[in-house]
């Protein structure tokens, strides 16, 4: 009885068939709802359904969305696109896998890696940032000189975490084990954490450091294509409070827009996840927030 009389089917945006349907989407979207490592407040395996379930409040417009790839500046006004019209398929969560977080990483690594060899740009979202593993090294594995866009409040390089190397604060360290990252929002570390990072050069930014360096300097670091991992703390709290280890002094919409706008303009963004909402910690509004990152992305991503 599929008809007009009825919302489309739960799925990110809520699309009808048309522009929902596997075969003719070129976007998938693959929900992990996974926390198990979590260390602070925990509630971010609700993230994925609450994503999806604001997406559907969305304006498919986007307003501020840039369609032109070449020949704009930083900061100029969008002239607006809808980037559903690529289809977008929401696939079912991924099931839990109870053995251990390895097990988990590599469940997810298997799947993103066959969605990127049937052709489609996949879009994770978590669940604690630990997802952003198995997706990025998916895309590692397939994509040569891949480098990886961060945006996080921790430095995430611990070696192990309450005895496991898959803990979710040591996303970057394993990361960086298959390509360089570039983290923007960095303000807060352990010592050992921070001194690695400086022994080693790696590029972590602060928020004060990336303003005084600009989306310009960020993205003149990055490789031709670039895979995005977004752990929401990377904004202020006060832009999004709905996560398990809030950080104050973080970044704004605003310059996070113009910064994954730079990139674009300049890169080819080859995916990307959004991790750690927990929405039962923030306003509703939170999960509003990123249904409608997620949507930019993907039109930053297919804008061509």
């Amino acid at each position: 009885m599929a008809d007009e009389r009825f919302f489309p089917a739960g799925n990110f945006a809520a699309l009808s068939a048309e522009y929902s349907a596997y075969e003719r989407s070129r976007v998938v979207i693959l929900p992990v709802p996974y926390d198990s490592t979590a260390s602070g407040w925990v509630g971010s395996r609700e993230g994925p359904a609450a994503i999806i379930a604001a997406s559907a409040n969305m304006e498919l417009y986007d307003i501020g969305l840039p369609t032109l790839p070449t020949g704009r500046q930083a900061g100029q006004a969008g002239t607006g696109a809808e980037p559903y019209l690529a289809g977008i398929h929401t696939l079912p969560e991924v099931a839990v896998h109870t053995g251990n977080p390895q097990g988990m990483v590599e469940r997810i690594e298997e799947i993103v890696g066959e969605l990127i060899d049937a052709g489609k740009f996949v879009v994770t979202l978590g669940g604690e940032h630990t997802v952003a593993v198995g997706a990025a090294r998916a895309h590692a594995r397939r994509i040569p000189a891949l480098s990886v866009l961060a945006f996080d409040a921790h430095a995430d390089m611990r070696d192990t975490y309450l005895d496991s190397p898959y803990n979710h604060a040591c996303t970057l360290r394993r990361i960086s084990e298959v390509a360089p990252i570039v983290q923007v929002g960095l303000r807060s570390a352990e010592r050992e954490e921070h001194e690695y990072i400086r022994e080693q050069g790696l590029r972590f930014y602060g928020p004060r450091e990336y303003r005084a360096l600009g989306p310009e300097g960020v993205a003149e670091q990055l490789s031709d294509s670039v895979y995005v991992t977004f752990d929401l703390d990377a904004f202020d709290s006060s832009v999004v409070a709905a996560v398990g280890t809030p950080e104050p002094g973080g970044l704004l919409w605003d310059e996070v827009s113009e910064l994954l706008e730079t990139v674009a303009r300049r890169r080819r963004l080859v995916g990307f996840d959004v991790t750690e909402l927990a929405p039962s910690l923030g306003p509703r509004a939170n999960a509003q927030l990123a249904a409608k990152l997620a949507y930019r992305i993907i039109g930053l991503a297919l804008r061509e």
